[in-house]
């Protein structure tokens, strides 16, 4: 076993398109949409575009960070340099959490778009549902184990036809909508900053800001690949932030489209593959409905193995440092994929999909898990905002510009999300506050902060 990723294994038109693949539009779309808009109802679309903003304003940090340190545990080194080592490797174990919570349940798309090739009524069955799912966890987890070159030549294959699949539906949509009565009556003024502070609820912003922060995140996957990426300290970054406008188009089209077509009841109930019944309501028929079930399985397939790699990556540079046992810190010899880190995620995601059996549906697997992978992320996410914003809390003095793309944006929008997760933890029901919260806290029984070094420096390099 050797403790060396392989370098320059990706380039930048690879790291933007993982970027997409970790936000899995189409998997996002299917699993968390029809929750939006359940909860939001016609503001969905508001919520889409207000929480892109400090979104960008994330992925303005994670591109500066990583120009300084290029990391394969990202957050959690940039983290563990700036706060300390107890915040730095919270922060890692976050992500890793919020990964498993997201893998295990994420797999639950890709099955039901399975199984509505046989029977669509079929997708409501957990027991058939859960098995499925552990036999695409597996397959996903070979791939990964073939290395990152072969699990980026699928990753391309796959977005491509997501992407084509997507605008095609999306246009679709639009065309069909047009001239016809809308399914949710609406008018400006519903899109109004008057209406929508008078009619918003702190309640409903907390739970559609979890939401839309879950159907975001994922394209932070580049800067875990960055020290994979061919000039990673540049196009991991910008890899990243691409792909953040990729999503906020997409999420944006389809929110609009979805309520143009579907009545927001019909779409809070479809839990399983929104995107499938979208098609149908264009005028797509079966056939339609069908391809963009393949489109489901590729997005689920695609966002499910960056996951992993993010869960791989970072739990190798917490062995390398010593904040895990020094065995997580090793790499296969032949395909330099971390190998004590991949088969802990296999048995530990084996062994999350057999719980999910025992949840009474598959709309409770997916509502819960959203919700608790959304907590996860604003935590980790507004951690590694406010170090950038506290490393560039001085650039006025040679660059307003850079004071406020890497110091002031960034740190306001930490602020947001923190905020926003903190009030969402008193809306938690049992089972969400068990797995969000007790997941997170969990991570301070593996703490051991003797034999656990933090290496780079932040404060010292050049300046953007």
């Amino acid at each position: 076993m050797t403790h060396s990723l392989r370098k320059d294994s990706l380039s930048f038109f690879e790291s933007l398109t993982l970027g997409v693949a970790g936000s899995g539009p189409a998997n996002a779309i299917s699993l968390a949409m029809g929750a939006l808009i359940g909860t939001a109802g016609l503001r969905s679309p508001l919520y889409v575009l207000i929480f892109a903003v400090p979104m960008l304003g994330i992925a303005l940090a994670y591109k500066a960070l990583n120009r300084r340190v290029t990391h394969a545990g990202a957050a959690f080194n940039w983290v563990g340099l700036t706060f300390g080592k107890f915040h730095g490797f919270m922060s890692g174990w976050a992500l890793i959490t919020a990964q498993m919570i997201f893998i295990i349940s994420g797999v639950v798309p890709l099955s039901t778009a399975v199984l509505d090739f046989i029977n669509p009524a079929l997708a409501s069955s957990v027991p058939l549902t859960t098995g499925l799912s552990a036999l695409w966890f597996l397959a996903i987890v070979g791939v990964i184990m073939l290395g990152i070159k072969m699990t980026s030549y699928l990753q391309l294959l796959m977005v491509a036809f997501e992407m084509l699949v997507l605008l095609g539906v999306g246009i679709a949509a639009l065309v069909h909508a047009h001239g016809a009565p809308a399914a949710n009556p609406w008018s400006l003024i519903d899109y109004s900053p008057h209406y929508f502070f008078s009619t918003a609820t702190l309640p409903e912003f907390s739970a559609a800001a979890l939401i839309v922060i879950f159907l975001y995140w994922g394209w932070d996957v580049t800067a875990n690949l960055g020290e994979e990426t061919a000039n990673g300290e540049h196009a991991a970054g910008n890899g990243g932030l691409s792909g953040v406008f990729v999503t906020i188009f997409l999420y944006s089209l389809y929110a609009a489209v979805t309520l143009m077509l579907l009545s927001a009841a019909d779409t809070a109930s479809d839990s399983s593959n929104l995107l499938y019944s979208l098609a149908l309501a264009a005028g797509l028929g079966r056939s339609g409905g069908l391809i963009v079930s393949v489109a489901v399985i590729f997005s689920s397939t695609a966002t499910v193995q960056t996951g992993m790699l993010q869960v791989t990556r970072t739990l190798f540079a917490m062995g390398r440092d010593g904040a895990l046992p020094f065995s997580f810190g090793t790499v296969h010899p032949r395909t330099h994929n971390p190998a004590t880190a991949t088969w802990w995620l296999v048995g530990t995601g084996l062994v999350g999909i057999l719980v999910t059996g025992f949840m009474p549906s598959v709309s409770a697997i997916l509502s819960d898990a959203v919700a608790a992978t959304g907590l996860q992320v604003a935590y980790y996410f507004g951690m590694a905002g406010l170090v950038c914003a506290w490393v560039h809390r001085t650039a006025y003095r040679r660059s307003w510009k850079q004071f406020l793309l890497y110091g002031l944006f960034p740190g306001l929008s930490a602020v947001v999300l923190i905020i926003t997760g903190v009030y969402a933890i008193t809306t938690f029901n049992f089972t969400t506050a068990c797995v969000g919260i007790g997941t997170l806290l969990a991570g301070v029984l593996f703490f051991r902060p003797r034999r656990y070094t933090v290496e780079g420096e932040l404060l010292s390099a050049t300046p953007e």
